[in-house]
């Protein structure tokens, strides 16, 4: 596993935006598949959103049109660009970058320690 570092989270109030940045350690890792995660009290963990090694973004259907994620090359970062946020949306949130063969079917290996979104 690589180390990733989260940033960005804070308070916010309903209706507001906040983007999230994981700084990955280098081009090798932001290249994989990876994927932006969150973690509310009391539940399961849910992949909000994830980029393949193509370039290719999913989204979980609570977010979508709401929530952007995208990378950028130069600064080694994978954003997560938030808007139209809701109560409901209050969570950790964890990037997670996929093993060295950097497929999105191999799973989710690192992952940063979290940022605390929320949303009030």
């Amino acid at each position: 596993q690589v180390q990733l570092v989260e940033s960005g989270g804070g308070s916010v109030q309903a209706g507001g935006s906040l983007s999230l940045s994981c700084l990955a350690p280098a081009y090798d890792v932001l290249r994989r598949c990876m994927g932006w995660f969150r973690r509310a009290p009391g539940l399961e963990r849910e992949e909000v959103a994830r980029i393949d090694n193509d370039g290719v973004t999913t989204y979980a259907d609570s977010v979508k049109g709401r929530f952007t994620i995208s990378r950028d090359f130069a600064s080694n970062t994978l954003y997560l660009q938030m808007t139209s946020l809701k109560p409901e949306d209050t969570a950790m949130y964890y990037c997670a970058a996929a093993p060295f063969s950097g497929r999105c079917q191999s799973g989710f290996a690192s992952w940063g320690k979290g940022t605390q979104v929320t949303v009030s």
